[in-house]
């Protein structure tokens, strides 16, 4: 007897126990679990030996996209979710959607482009900062959410160890790095520099998206080197989108502070 025609001799009670052996020796947990109700409504809806196999070959391939998703999700570290169906667009008519949902295809990721959200505490920067983290890493994208002040004082902690070029390098590895709360406290002369140089190693190969409660004149508060403070404008923004969710004008005090 060929072992064809063994398999056709099978039960439905020993095909199902034979499926489930197999999926676990493969590694397909979702045909395993969805396998008997996708069976029965191929039956029902006579389906064919090939639709039925692409049927669960599509599942499992979809859930695993999903479990990839997730895993880039929770690596990328984000404090709390958010997402773009649960922001209030008529709540701050200075936010664009369609600018927004633009962004959400996340083509400025793929091309190394910066972006900056500025406006005052608790017009939604944070929000949109992990939200739009949030698509990227759902698009197959690298994401890493941080403090402001958490990398600088990572940033000199690994300079102290030694390990400086390391840290950088991790963070490197990342296709967008989400930088939230630049601006709240006064950087000193060193984590300053240290975080520019986090921002120059990256130029031209990954993403940076900021979230920020002062405008760019006020920069010149958290980088108090007025040289430094316009580099690091100009590396924020050079080709970048600037997001304004404050009600005054952000982008026009980007003179001053390239200019101090």
């Amino acid at each position: 007897m060929t072992a064809t025609s063994r398999r056709r001799g099978l039960t439905e009670e020993a095909a199902d126990a034979a499926t489930d052996q197999a999926c676990r020796m493969l590694r397909l947990p979702t045909i395993r679990s969805q396998f008997s109700e996708l069976a029965d409504a191929a039956a029902r809806e006579q389906m064919s030996y090939r639709g039925f196999l692409a049927e669960l070959l599509i599942a499992e391939c979809d859930d695993r996209a999903r479990r990839r998703s997730e895993r880039r999700i929770k690596g990328a570290a984000f404090p709390r979710e958010k997402s773009l169906r649960a922001f209030d667009f008529d709540a701050n008519p200075n936010v664009d959607a369609a600018v927004v949902h633009t962004l959400a295809k996340c083509e400025w990721v793929k091309k190394g482009l910066p972006l900056c959200l500025i406006g005052d505490s608790g017009t939604g920067k944070s929000h949109l900062l992990i939200a739009l983290g949030t698509e990227a890493a759902m698009a197959g994208f690298k994401v890493r959410y941080t403090l402001a002040t958490k990398l600088v004082n990572e940033l000199v902690e690994a300079a102290d160890d030694k390990q400086l070029s390391k840290t950088i390098a991790r963070y490197g590895r990342v296709d967008l790095l989400c930088i939230d709360e630049l601006g709240y406290m006064e950087l000193d002369k060193r984590g300053a520099e240290l975080l520019f140089q986090v921002l120059t190693e990256r130029e031209e190969k990954n993403s940076v998206a900021i979230a920020s409660n002062e405008s760019f004149s006020g920069w010149t508060k958290t980088f108090t080197d007025p040289r430094l403070c316009a580099a690091i404008v100009d590396r924020l923004t050079f080709g970048g989108n600037i997001i304004e969710t404050g009600t005054d004008s952000f982008r026009l005090a980007r003179t001053k502070a390239t200019k101090t």
